[in-house]
């Protein structure tokens, strides 16, 4: 027993021999060192490698629905309010258009005279656009206040005339009355008052009748004006001063129709096309948001004004009358459009 446990202590002891002898290294020396080399290489990778890492990014925060309760009569913790999404619903496309437009000319040819606006001018209802000559309607005036002149004149001759056929006829009865003159004088003196009132009243109506003429001439130099027929914008001048204005002309040369085009800007809508197939989603007076291509961030409240009863049988279509809940300087006319109607 003794022996056994003196054997074992030999074992472990350190043989100092084998140590302090050249070139000669213990087995436990070296195990003892490569323990401390492999511990040494673990801790500098361990240190290179924290901080080489790099930083730990921040996690989206992910909303997770609440928990329902489970017991009855409950209410569910309520999620983090979110912005409301609006459903989409019928989309249509289509164009800015004025119900109030009018290329505004004269109602007779003429040669303009003189031209008093230009694009983009504010007009209202009655201004004066244009003139035309009224140089021979002028003179024609002035020939006929003067035929209306005379004419007022032969009514007071001829009731002078007629005042003394009056005499005249009392006189002749006179005589006859009392037997000293003819019956015949009587007969004469009175045809002639009945002739001279005649010509009375055919002076009077050639008076009315030339007095008409004068209204309608002065009537005519008005119509050389050229006024605007409500309150708008002059969006295009088509006429220059010195061509010829004929409403009933085609056009061509310096012969013009009209001498300017104006657009009553309250009365903007948009007119857009709607498949026939998806009419039935689209009622008069519903909910539409209108967008301008040229402002496409600008969210336009709107409302259906009407539905036109007709097809178009070419392109199986309806068109809708879609008008803006509010007005704005920005919306002109035969701008691109795009509307959503809210379902």
């Amino acid at each position: 027993m003794m022996s056994d446990r003196r054997s074992q202590l030999e074992s472990l002891s350190i043989d100092r021999e084998a140590e302090s002898s050249p070139g000669g290294v213990s087995v436990p020396v070296t195990i003892v060192i490569a323990l401390v080399v492999a511990a040494l290489s673990a801790g500098g990778t361990w240190y290179l490698t924290r901080n080489s890492a790099p930083a730990p990014q921040p996690v989206a925060a992910v909303e997770t629905p609440a928990p329902v309760s489970e017991t009855a009569g409950e209410s569910a913790t309520p999620a983090p309010a979110r912005p409301a999404q609006r459903t989409s619903g019928l989309v249509a496309t289509g164009y800015v258009v004025a119900r109030r437009q009018a290329t505004v000319s004269a109602e007779i040819t003429g040669r303009i005279q003189e031209l008093l606006v230009e694009e983009g001018a504010s007009v209202e209802a009655g201004q004066v656009l244009a003139r035309l000559d009224d140089t021979r309607a002028r003179i024609q005036l002035d020939l006929l206040m003067a035929q209306r002149d005379a004419a007022a004149t032969r009514p007071r001759a001829l009731l002078a005339q007629l005042n003394e056929a009056q005499t005249v006829l009392e006189r002749a009865e006179t005589l006859a009355e009392r037997d000293i003159g003819s019956q015949a004088a009587v007969t004469a003196a009175r045809a002639q008052v009945d002739s001279l009132t005649a010509q009375i009243n055919a002076a009077r109506a050639d008076y009315q009748a030339v007095a008409a003429q004068v209204r309608a001439q002065e009537d005519l130099i008005d119509r050389h004006i050229v006024r605007a027929p409500f309150a708008g914008i002059v969006i295009a001048k088509n006429a220059q001063v010195g061509e010829i204005l004929s409403p009933a002309s085609a056009g061509g040369g310096f012969t013009r129709t009209g001498v300017a085009t104006l657009v009553d800007m309250e009365s903007l809508e948009i007119e857009v096309d709607v498949n026939e197939g998806q009419i039935g989603r689209v009622t008069a007076g519903q909910r539409v948001e209108a967008r301008l291509d040229a402002y496409p961030d600008w969210r336009i409240p709107a409302h259906v004004e009407a539905i036109i009863p007709t097809a178009d049988r070419a392109r199986a279509t309806i068109t809708v009358r879609v008008a803006f809940d509010e007005r704005d300087g920005r919306i002109l006319p035969d701008m691109a459009s795009r509307v959503v109607f809210v379902e």
